[in-house]
């Protein structure tokens, strides 16, 4: 079977409202409380068609006494709809640790839509420090 040629390009397409990316560190968790560590808001007048796919990744330094750790993406707010979790991943106190969670949103807010990134650290005594994150979103 021939393949198809491409016939047309998204070049000069401005997709910025479609994509949002943030690397900003919002907060690190304190002992073993779910904290907010990443967030990105779906801007503009955006038209979801299918759904939402969202990924977000960190690095984290483990705080004291930390056994595991658990990456969730959430819709609005630390108790919004959880639409992406790791679960419990085996972790040890003191140690920097990296983990990525993706998740698909098939029914978002077609604007405003907010999304974030928590970290819980399971039986963790002090913080944690996150050093790096990425969440980003690709509204379809």
């Amino acid at each position: 079977m021939p393949v198809v040629p491409i016939q047309e390009t998204a070049a000069g397409i401005d997709l910025q409202s479609r994509v949002p990316v943030s690397t900003t560190v919002v907060a690190s968790p304190s002992a073993a409380t779910e904290t907010i560590i990443g967030q990105i808001t779906l801007t503009g007048d955006v038209s979801v068609q299918r759904s939402v796919i969202v990924r977000g990744w960190a690095a984290f330094t483990v705080g004291t006494s930390g056994t595991a750790v658990r990456l969730r993406i959430r819709k609005d707010n630390v108790s919004g709809t959880v639409i992406g979790d790791t679960g419990a991943l085996t972790a040890t106190a003191a140690t920097l640790v990296q983990d990525n969670v993706a998740a698909t949103d098939a029914s978002p807010s077609n604007t405003g839509q907010v999304y974030c990134l928590t970290l819980t650290v399971t039986s963790g005594a002090a913080a944690s420090t996150v050093s790096a994150l990425e969440l980003d979103a690709i509204v379809v």
